[in-house]
């Protein structure tokens, strides 16, 4: 599933070619998405131009001078620029052309992804008004993290990736970056001190914006029929590395299960 870092590459990937452009045509092949694309969307976003491209959480926000378009790549989705001549395939289920005549096309095979309509203020919409701060922003800090746990009986994984407390956290980063804090993802979040919850803070921005730089430079511009962002893969710590030795302390990796997800972690680097 894409995760914040892989949303953010597609962010920077298709903002420079929509940005300041008129949308001359909306094309929708699909409307059975996660949730129905709305009735008459076509209408609202043609002859709009597109002020910007921005994020919040995992969702992309295509800012238009009479409304916003509000998009989630769901489980298995991409975002790409193409040219008119580039073949429809089977799961592109809409394309959005602007007058420099490229076109926006969304490929998603599992329909998991959507694509809404917000006339105000898109922080305001339900799926976004009460979602937590941004990972990467100065509002998500030790002070914060700790003081938004105490009292909480519940995994500080499973803390972490609830995005009404902060947003964009996935399982891989999760996994990756509480490994990097030395914290043992089944500790109970209201019983980390401060200072380790500094440290996490401190490794999830540093996970998060080393995806996003990996993301950057595998996906120069984004530009091309099968282009999709790049993924973090080559510089997993412990994710997907189930009784591979540490590359810390050499003790195999182990793998659990938590909230219906794969958990995994070093027994001797963290606790």
């Amino acid at each position: 599933m894409p995760e914040l870092p892989e949303v953010e590459t597609t962010r920077r990937g298709i903002a420079g070619r929509l940005t300041a452009h008129r949308i001359d045509e909306v094309i929708i092949r699909e409307r059975r998405l996660r949730w129905p694309v709305p009735a008459g969307l076509e209408g609202k976003l043609t002859g709009k131009t597109i002020t910007g491209v921005t994020r919040r959480a995992k969702y992309l926000l295509m800012l238009t001078t009479g409304g916003s378009a509000i998009m989630h790549l769901g489980m298995s989705g991409s975002l790409r620029i193409v040219k008119p001549d580039v073949a429809v395939q089977k799961h592109d289920h809409f394309d959005i052309r602007v007058d420099s005549g490229d076109i926006l096309r969304f490929n998603d095979p599992r329909r998991f992804g959507c694509l809404l309509w917000s006339a105000q203020d898109p922080a305001k919409h339900p799926l976004l008004a009460r979602l937590g701060p941004e990972p990467l922003t100065e509002a998500f800090d030790g002070h914060y993290l700790r003081t938004n746990s105490r009292g909480r009986k519940i995994s500080i994984k499973q803390h972490l990736m609830n995005s009404q407390v902060v947003v964009g956290i996935g399982n891989i980063y999760a996994s990756e970056s509480l490994f990097i804090a030395g914290i043992h993802p089944q500790r109970a979040a209201g019983r980390i001190a401060l200072d380790r919850m500094e440290m996490l803070v401190q490794a999830v921005k540093s996970v998060l914006g080393e995806s996003i730089r990996v993301g950057g430079t595998t996906l120069r511009d984004f530009y091309g029929s099968d282009g999709k962002p790049g993924y973090f893969r080559q510089s997993l710590r412990v994710y997907g590395r189930d009784g591979e030795p540490c590359k810390k302390c050499d003790i195999p990796i182990r793998q659990i299960v938590q909230g219906q997800r794969s958990t995994f972690y070093c027994p001797n680097c963290q606790h």
